[in-house]
């Protein structure tokens, strides 16, 4: 099953993920207009792409261990640490450990879900 926008009640066993990249598969969790929490699942030696987007976005390392670049500084975050990476800047990741990533989205983001 795929999110609907503004559902209330979002149970993450019922929600398919779709494939984001090589060994990253991305659950869009519940979002209204205003903000959108993601839950991406990583395979050891994924990589998620450097890009950058207009949406400001917290990301959750809520299993695993990740290298992560935001602008030019590259550190290694593990279980528990949060990220901000503010619209505009450039980031990307590579998964050491296979792990859960969560992100927060302002505004959602409609690419994920056209």
């Amino acid at each position: 099953m795929k999110t609907e926008k503004n559902q209330r009640w979002v149970f993450n066993q019922d929600i398919e993920g779709e494939k984001a990249g090589d060994g990253v598969v991305r659950k869009v969790l519940a979002y209204c207009d205003g903000m959108m929490c993601v839950e991406n699942h990583f395979e050891q030696g994924a990589i998620g792409k450097m890009h950058n987007h207009p949406h400001t976005q917290i990301t959750y390392v809520a299993s695993g261990a990740f290298e992560f670049t935001i602008g030019d500084e590259v550190k290694t975050v593990k279980a528990g640490d949060t990220l901000l990476k503010q619209d505009g800047v450039i980031h990307g990741c590579v998964c050491l450990e296979k792990g859960i990533l969560v992100d927060i989205f302002t505004p959602m983001r409609e690419d994920f879900v056209s």
